[in-house]
């Protein structure tokens, strides 16, 4: 048997909408050829029908795996930057791995790599090589793995979302169809669903927008809830 290699990542970082997704694979050395025979890479290259098939097919040749998903009331309720969240729930996530790697690739989301590679090695409750990289999703194979259960985790909640509210899009603010479902629930109820980050931009956005509207003064009492 080779060396343990785990690979951690994250999806629905950026999204007004729904839980952010952490996953952490950790896969012997030797199987890291038959996850790339698989087609295994960077999820954002793959297809969600092509993610869906390959999670099962990874998770089988994996040691062992932990995903970790955040709700917005989560990630509102945060103390710190979301920089500094995601460095404690990778390593509550890798920490959680009943396998404890040699080896930990991590998708950077620092600016300084290194830095965001320091700050997760120094909380970690075993000993590894830390290689923490800008793209590593689309440079190591346990990233990729690990970015492929993400995504396909947070797909699954969002699918779980549209059939509670609807077309809500893919979550992000630059969805033309998030933001319509947004304005349209506001519009609707003059509040926001529970589904979303209340602390992110986009929604203050569209409450200014109803405020400055004539004809909108029913929506007065909901705004001075803030």
């Amino acid at each position: 048997m080779g060396r343990k290699l785990a690979g951690i990542d994250e999806a629905g970082r950026g999204p007004v909408i729904g839980p952010m997704v952490i996953a952490a694979a950790i896969v012997d050395e030797d199987k890291v050829e038959e996850l790339e025979k698989l087609g295994v890479k960077d999820s954002k290259k793959l297809s969600p029908k092509r993610r869906e098939t390959l999670f099962d097919e990874i998770t089988s040749l994996l040691d062992d795996y932990v995903i970790i998903k955040l709700s917005p009331e989560e990630i509102d309720s945060r103390e710190v930057t979301l920089n500094e969240f995601e460095v404690e729930n990778f390593v509550r996530a890798l920490n959680s791995l009943k396998v404890k790697p040699d080896v930990v690739y991590i998708d950077a989301a620092d600016v300084k790599e290194e830095r965001f590679g320091e700050e997760i090695g120094k909380r970690l409750d075993f000993s590894a090589e830390i290689v923490a990289e800008h793209k590593a999703d689309d440079r190591f194979i346990p990233v990729s793995a690990a970015s492929i259960l993400a995504k396909v985790t947070r797909d699954r909640e969002i699918e779980k979302l549209k059939e509670e509210y609807g077309e809500i899009g893919s979550g992000y603010p630059s969805d033309p169809r998030t933001r319509a479902f947004l304005e349209e629930y506001y519009r609707e109820h003059g509040d926001f669903p529970p589904i979303v980050r209340r602390t992110w931009k986009t929604l203050k956005k569209i409450e200014e927008k109803f405020k400055k509207k004539p004809g909108q003064r029913s929506l007065e009492p909901f705004l001075k809830k803030k």
